[in-house]
């Protein structure tokens, strides 16, 4: 029997799906940019960027972080030829919330010692300071041997308050 969850992507799909005529769309992105952002459910990265269907890859992950979405990137970059990226970040992210040992230590009390030491040497690059992350990835990213030189890296901080963005670096 399918949950809530699923039965509501069922129904949805169902209706956007009699409707879709956007079948003809290109493999690589059309604007030939990535955006790396945070998986924050208060972000739809489509309406706060400007991206249409076709337009861009979007990279997701918590915190927007780009070490964790280096693979990603490579590929849009690379094997799909996108030259530009931004990075963008965002207010009340939860990764300025704890420390790497808070989350090591949620992970082993929730589900026991195994689950701790599987997470013990992982860094879940959380950071205290908002624009710095920002800045560190997009030196991160332009310092990589793995990225086109000559790919155009910015950084931004997207407000969930005001819905605006804001350019960093």
């Amino acid at each position: 029997m399918a949950t809530s969850i699923q039965q509501n992507l069922k129904d949805k799909n169902a209706a956007y799906a009699a409707s879709f005529d956007q079948g003809h769309l290109a493999l690589p992105p059309a604007k030939k940019y990535v955006v790396v952002t945070c998986m924050d459910a208060r972000i739809d990265p489509a309406a706060a960027y400007g991206i249409n269907l076709g337009d861009a890859h979007v990279i997701r992950n918590a915190g927007g972080n780009a070490k964790d979405a280096l693979r990603s990137i490579i590929i849009s970059n690379q094997l799909l030829g996108t030259n530009e990226i931004l990075m963008i970040k965002h207010t009340g992210c939860g990764m300025l919330t704890f420390k790497n040992e808070d989350a090591r230590g949620m992970v082993e009390k929730n589900l026991g010692s195994g689950a701790g030491k599987e997470v013990g040497g992982l860094d879940f690059q959380p950071f205290p300071d908002l624009k710095e992350a920002v800045k560190s990835d997009v030196e991160f990213l332009k310092g990589s041997k793995v990225v086109s030189d000559k790919a155009t890296v910015s950084g931004w901080v997207y407000d969930v308050e005001s819905g605006k963005v804001e350019e960093v670096v």
